[in-house]
């Protein structure tokens, strides 16, 4: 018996197709029921669907892996860029002068916007939560945020 070269088959796949050439017979072979191989002569008709059948699963499975491969590398892509990497020297100044002037300006703020830049940005409270402590609206943390980010702007702008 002639068997067609070993594809790659799908696990819930319980038959396998073969073509014996010296008698031009098409053939496909499972095991019943009881475990027993049984071996069945098909015409070449019913031969094709059950091969169709088998790439189409062939087919299946290669898109499946070709997304996980995606996936995977994807992964990889995302992990290697969220290592951390050393920071250069110069990098560490400009941050370091960066925070330095922020800092400056963020105390060059009235009190009120100060406090609650504080509290927003650094313990990470948002407008309700700081409204609640300082008794007042969420309409007004939000509009004294709000000035603050643009004085803060104009203050490093400079």
């Amino acid at each position: 018996m002639a068997e067609r070269p070993k594809r790659r088959k799908y696990k819930d796949n319980p038959y396998t197709l073969s073509y014996v050439e010296e008698k031009n017979i098409y053939l496909v072979s499972f095991k019943d029921g009881n475990g027993i191989k049984q071996v069945i002569e098909v015409n070449e008709e019913i031969y094709k669907i059950f091969n169709s059948f088998e790439l189409q699963d062939l087919k299946e499975l290669n898109e499946y892996d070709r997304h996980i491969e995606h996936s995977e590398l994807f992964e990889n892509t995302l992990e290697m860029k969220a290592k951390d990497k050393p920071i250069s020297v110069e990098d560490q100044i400009i941050k370091k002068a960066t925070f330095d002037e922020l800092q400056r300006a963020i105390n060059s703020l009235p009190e009120t916007q100060r406090r609650r830049i504080k509290k927003y940005y650094f313990a990470e409270k948002n407008e309700y939560e700081i409204a609640k402590e300082e008794h007042t609206t969420q309409q007004a943390v939000n509009k004294s945020l709000r000035l603050a980010i643009q004085k803060l702007k104009e203050i490093l702008k400079k």
